[in-house]
């Protein structure tokens, strides 16, 4: 039988994170933006990162851990096909059975084989709009890094631009988003959005990747607002809090947007440790930013170093 934690153990675990060591922003004023603890996010895991891509046990795995949602792997093969009705309904079923929800759906082929330039990957896309629509997912994750790659190449940037004028009218009437996630900068995807002219197509944003690639993302979420899809909250080779990305400022920036989406967990582990335990703190830390945990003086989330 799985274990699935209340979230008062949660929150308590938290709190418990914060005084040994688990690394916390705190700006001024933030004791009580973090005090709120009535307005709570659902919080999810990329199903690649629990180690489970493309495969429905990572909704057990889930449940294991206590999120509310798996990000999904949408895939091309003849193993766990979206596209089949069958698969499909085997996962609405496991889903309801372990009692998380499908947070969205990501194409992570699309990083080997380019949107751009392949026609494979355009199909993709049309084909996961029904797949949403059938599954009632609302986001899909299309990635650009590696082969699939458009930063500095506008004739590249301009054919992705094309093909995204041509499936977003059937996202629209599906009434889902494609969420680009890229290596460019706030006013390079809002130049691309603004020439596609589609409310279906929005930036998926990854704190860590663009913290890393240079991008003032305290900034670039305020700049690009309502653009904004879905957010992965990510770290590289360490737990959430204990590496670059100030997770408090990074929850200031999207509520002053408003934004009340899934937070989606992704990478995030340390070598050597068991996943559930990893995803365990990542979980109990972002309910202690984003839904409020306490000090004993009631001032905010107990600070310590990594």
């Amino acid at each position: 039988m799985t274990d699935r934690i209340s979230r008062r153990t949660l929150l308590a675990r938290a709190g418990a994170l914060a005084g040994v060591g688990a690394r916390v922003f705190l700006t001024p004023g933030s004791g009580a933006l973090l005090a709120d603890e009535g307005r709570g996010f659902r919080i999810g895991a990329c199903d690649w990162s629990l180690g489970k891509a493309g495969q429905i046990t990572a909704l057990e795995l889930a449940e294991q851990i206590g999120l509310d949602g798996v990000e999904v792997s949408f895939r091309s093969g003849s193993q766990n096909n979206l596209r089949s009705e069958e698969v499909r309904q085997q996962y609405l079923a496991e889903a309801k059975r372990r009692n998380v929800e499908i947070s969205s759906l990501a194409i992570g082929e699309m990083n080997h084989v380019p949107y751009a330039t392949d026609p494979r990957a355009e199909g993709w896309v049309t084909d996961s709009i029904d797949v949403m629509k059938r599954l009632g997912v609302h986001v899909i994750l299309l990635p650009f890094f590696m082969e699939g790659e458009i930063k500095g190449n506008d004739s590249l940037q301009t054919a992705v631009i094309q093909r995204l004028k041509r499936v977003a009218p059937k996202a629209e009437k599906a009434g889902v988003v494609l969420g680009l996630e890229t290596a460019l900068g706030a006013d390079d995807h809002l130049r691309i959005l603004d020439r596609v002219g589609s409310e279906a197509v929005r930036v998926y944003y990854d704190v860590s990747n663009m913290l890393r690639r240079g991008y003032d993302i305290y900034k670039e979420i305020p700049q690009l607002g309502d653009r904004i899809c879905q957010l992965h909250m990510k770290e590289k080779g360490c737990l959430l809090g204990h590496g670059d990305v100030d997770f408090v400022r990074v929850r200031k920036a999207i509520e002053a947007i408003g934004y009340r989406g899934w937070l989606v967990i992704e990478s995030a582990r340390v070598n050597g440790r068991d996943v559930v335990d990893c995803y365990r703190e990542n979980l109990a830390f972002l309910h202690g930013v984003f839904h409020g945990v306490k000090d004993d003086a009631g001032s905010g989330v107990k600070g310590g170093s990594a």
